[in-house]
């Protein structure tokens, strides 16, 4: 049994704004809700006020540009995310990371937005959005601005938004020519389930030439937040054969994670998990076989 509260569905991001600004912390938005309303029917969250931002058409968006690369506004589902050839092409690794997000009904109603709104450290686009690069358009009362995602987590579903503030777009540039990534997700059963453990990576450049590649990789389930390994960047740049590249790439990855004990798996198997999932990953990539060669 939910508890009362007041609705609203504006037509308007202005509409929005004011209505965040008169109740507060009191408020949530609702893009799809399907975290949004678990959490309230579990009590866990008790808003006087439900922002309804469905109806706003221009959150609806899902554009490429060849300049300046995709943009999701706020409603665009995640099915929308997996459905749309441009996003396959260009951004396959957001495409891989939606489609093993929950499942097909879940997602006709989940959006990209809401889905690192939530926050939760096992979301699977935020690792593939961490290693693209991707940025958060944000509006207030105070106007807007842009801040880059691996800002906007902040701690265990807490992000960097403001009182007040709403995301309006994920905004995700183009990369390198050839670049390609890879999204790679343990989970319990077959079939719609939390990660246990998700890694991210992408390349780009040649992977033969130090001062030519680039080599990015984020992982989901191990930390607070997604986590994106900056350490894994300066790795890939010595000029050393990649399968003692790799090697260090993973040493750098359970060096930042701290992963938790919990229902899904313990810590020790997360450890495993994030050692085996990112090694696989970058030899799947970089076109290194399993003896490193």
């Amino acid at each position: 049994m939910l508890h009362r509260f007041d609705y609203f569905r504006p037509e308007s991001i202005g509409d929005v704004v004011d209505l965040l600004g008169r109740y507060g912390e009191d408020a949530k938005v609702m893009g799809g809700g399907t975290d949004l309303l678990v959490a309230m029917r579990e009590g866990v969250i008790k808003p006087r006020c439900i922002i309804d931002i469905k109806g706003i058409k221009e959150l609806r968006e899902l554009a490429y540009d060849a300049e300046k690369g995709l943009k999701a506004g706020a409603t665009v589902t995640l099915n929308d995310i997996v459905a749309s050839d441009v996003v396959d092409e260009h951004f396959h690794i957001l495409h891989e990371a939606a489609s093993l997000t929950a499942d097909h009904e879940i997602r006709n109603r989940a959006t990209l937005a809401g889905n690192i709104c939530n926050a939760s450290p096992a979301a699977d686009t935020a690792p593939a959005l961490l290693v693209l690069d991707a940025k958060v358009q944000v509006v207030g009362g105070n106007g807007g601005r842009i801040m880059r995602i691996q800002d906007f987590f902040t701690s265990v579903k807490r992000t960097a938004l403001r009182v007040g503030e709403f995301v309006t777009a994920v905004e995700v540039p183009n990369q390198m020519r050839g670049a390609r990534g890879i999204y790679l997700k343990q989970r319990r059963i077959r079939g719609e389930d939390l990660a246990v453990v998700g890694v991210a990576a992408l390349a780009a450049g040649n992977p033969q030439a130090a001062e030519q590649r680039q080599v990015r990789v984020a992982l989901s389930s191990v930390a607070p937040t997604p986590l994106r390994v900056f350490e894994v960047e300066e790795v890939f740049r010595r000029d050393r054969p990649l399968g003692e590249l790799i090697e260090e790439a993973v040493s750098a990855v359970l060096e930042r994670v701290s992963p938790i004990s919990d229902l899904r798996g313990s810590r020790e198997f997360r450890l495993h998990l994030a050692e085996a999932l990112t090694r696989r990953a970058l030899q799947r990539l970089l076109g290194v076989g399993e003896g490193g060669s």
